[in-house]
């Protein structure tokens, strides 16, 4: 056997034994393993579960008739053919919001890669062609039962990792979309800090809302963009979901990481990290997949990646990071 075949098995076993240690990062498939299918549909989330991710995610807004959806946004026009579906059911500022459709209607669409409105051109355009096989959206009851249903097959136990999205937005158009979320939670088991689910949101106002005033004991993480009082954020939520060059404010000439200091802030906290979003076919310039990877792992020493690629993630997770 030649040193690569060696070195690889041992890299191998290494990965396997830190998994069965339980002291691995954990592999968030980012609206599921949409590099490869349509994001927020029931095929990327079942190729996800096959790419075995740790946790999946599902970003939920509300329909008209106050039904989770999942789906990134609260516009359903960068996604589906609503536009062709429904003219004239456009808002003012020519956008089509999932809250002025019932789940019905939303039913009716035909979902794709994401696209830009102006151009109609893919985001991303080395991934699945627009509008090609048949799509559709779902409700966030009908994707917990997907994950908890493969979880009964296989034996795993694939968590979950839902988004309120735009809580105050909601409210202000008469829908109030966290008690929602969180009922929905507990409807399939989702009650305390110990089962398989982190709970996050942007607004920061909204996610201290979620534990004092509506009692969620599920673990909560404060995503962020921009500066923020990390103290404040850690009496809770058990973690942030910061975007990466929050992490990492690029690179010198040489190379090297520019590191800020968040990551000690949160560790000083006791703050868990999961950054977003960690993209094959978008990374800073100048740097490689598996030199982010490294330097979020094993310099920065994040406790977890939301990942588009969540094979790719999932395999430098489970053969690159170092023991901790």
């Amino acid at each position: 056997m030649n040193k690569l075949a060696l070195t690889t098995i041992y890299m191998l076993l290494g990965g396997y034994m830190a998994i069965f240690a339980g002291n691995l990062p954990i592999n968030i498939a980012h609206r599921g393993a949409c590099a490869y299918l349509p994001e927020h549909t029931l095929p990327a989330k079942a190729l996800a579960y096959g790419m075995q991710a740790d946790y999946i995610e599902q970003d939920v807004v509300l329909t008209k008739d106050d039904r989770a959806l999942v789906i990134h946004d609260i516009h359903l026009d960068t996604v589906t053919d609503v536009a062709e579906k429904f003219p004239g059911r456009a808002r003012a500022d020519g956008r089509y919001y999932a809250l002025d459709f019932t789940l019905a209607e939303i039913r009716t669409l035909k979902a794709c890669e994401r696209f830009n409105i102006a151009s109609g051109t893919a985001v991303f355009a080395g991934r699945f062609p627009l509008w090609k096989s048949d799509f559709r959206l779902h409700t966030l009851e009908e994707e917990i039962e997907l994950i908890q249903g493969l979880n009964h097959s296989t034996g795993r136990n694939v968590g979950i990792y839902p988004e309120i999205k735009d809580p105050a937005w909601h409210r202000e158009q008469g829908h109030d979309i966290s008690p929602i979320v969180i009922r929905i939670l507990a409807d399939y088991g989702y009650t305390k800090a110990e089962d398989k689910v982190y709970l996050q949101c942007f607004d920061f106002a909204e996610l201290k809302r979620v534990k004092s005033e509506l009692k969620c004991e599920l673990k909560l993480i404060q995503l962020t963009e921009e500066d923020f009082d990390v103290a404040s954020v850690a009496s809770y939520a058990v973690g942030i979901g910061p975007w990466i060059k929050q992490l990492i404010s690029g690179f010198d000439k040489d190379g090297r990481p520019i590191i800020s200091d968040l990551a000690a802030q949160a560790k000083a906290h006791g703050l868990e990290m999961h950054p977003y979003t960690f993209r094959v076919d978008a990374l800073p310039d100048g740097i490689s997949a598996e030199k982010l990877l490294d330097t979020l792992f094993n310099e920065i020493g994040v406790d977890g990646i939301f990942s588009d690629f969540p094979d790719v993630s999932r395999d430098f997770i489970r053969t690159r990071v170092k023991a901790r």
